[in-house]
């Protein structure tokens, strides 16, 4: 017989009358407990190599920082640490989905420090950098694929 501690509301140091262990039943089992486990670690698994978080947009911020002189038509051209800084950016990507939070990152930014869409179309070609979507302040970020 088990002892379960199960306090009586009337003498609240005394316990209930023992239960048979043919009548105990605990919520878990071990082996529950074990396969619950085993689909908890399957699933973080599966999160942390298919659902990565896309780049953050303090990442695009520092990476693309050196190109608002150009993009706000302050400068003649985007400057080397502009460049470098966007091929550094491009090397993060490693889905579509960093692809669009790039891109809704720099749209964000694009509004508040007023960059202007004709120096921000130019920044991939002066930069010799391949982008396979248009670069404007005027791109629907959710149709990149």
């Amino acid at each position: 017989m088990l002892l379960i501690p199960h306090l009586n509301p009337s003498s609240p140091f005394q316990f209930h009358q023992p239960i048979p262990s043919s009548e105990f039943h605990p919520p878990a089992t071990m082996k529950s407990l074990f396969f619950s486990m085993l689909f908890l670690l399957s699933f973080l698994f599966f999160l942390a190599n298919n659902g990565e978080a896309a780049v953050p947009c303090t990442t695009v911020d520092a990476n693309a920082a050196a190109c608002l002189g150009f993009a706000t038509g302050m400068a003649a051209k985007p400057s080397d640490a502009c460049c470098n800084g966007l091929r550094q950016l491009a090397q993060t990507v490693k889905s579509v989905d960093d692809k669009k939070a790039i891109c809704r990152c720099l749209k964000v930014g694009a509004k508040s420090l007023g960059i202007q869409d004709r120096f921000l179309s130019m920044i991939p070609q002066a930069c010799n950098i391949k982008v396979d979507f248009p670069v404007s302040v005027n791109t629907n970020c959710e149709t990149i694929h």
